[in-house]
């Protein structure tokens, strides 16, 4: 809030509400709003990894219903290749391994910047009180 100055007098009067922002302050502040924004992009690439998974999972059970012999097309990239059941089975097993090594290094480092955002929000909460915001608008 900006300072008032009294009409009849010199005195300026500042509103309790106002706030110095220190350069440490404002680089704490500005650490958080980066750490929320990738936080929510780790969302996003979570329930797009999860969503892969079941994606893996339905087709593993899909295929159990296939004969031995039969050619199953697998997206490799962007080409479809034909691999007999016990190959393609090979295949998405291991797509599945890779997709929870991939969801799981996306919670580690989700994790590791949550700590780090707790801490600053402990911070900037004692420091400014009511005066700051730093929760989400979910």
């Amino acid at each position: 809030m900006a300072a008032k100055v009294a009409s009849n007098t010199n005195k300026v009067f500042q509103n309790h509400d106002d706030v110095h922002i220190s350069f440490e302050d404002q680089q704490r502040i500005n650490r958080f709003a980066k750490h929320n924004a990738r936080m929510d992009d780790f969302k996003m690439e979570l329930e797009m990894k999860k969503n892969d998974l079941k994606c893996v999972e339905e087709a593993l059970e899909e295929i159990e219903l296939f004969d031995e012999d039969e050619d199953i097309p697998f997206l490799i990239g962007e080409v479809f290749l034909s691999h007999k059941l016990g190959k393609t089975q090979e295949l998405l097993a291991e797509t599945k391994d890779q997709t929870l090594k991939a969801i799981a290094s996306i919670e580690a480092k989700a994790k590791v910047i949550k700590a780090e955002m707790d801490e600053l929000k402990a911070h900037l909460y004692q420091r400014f009180g009511s005066n700051i915001s730093l929760e989400s608008d979910e």
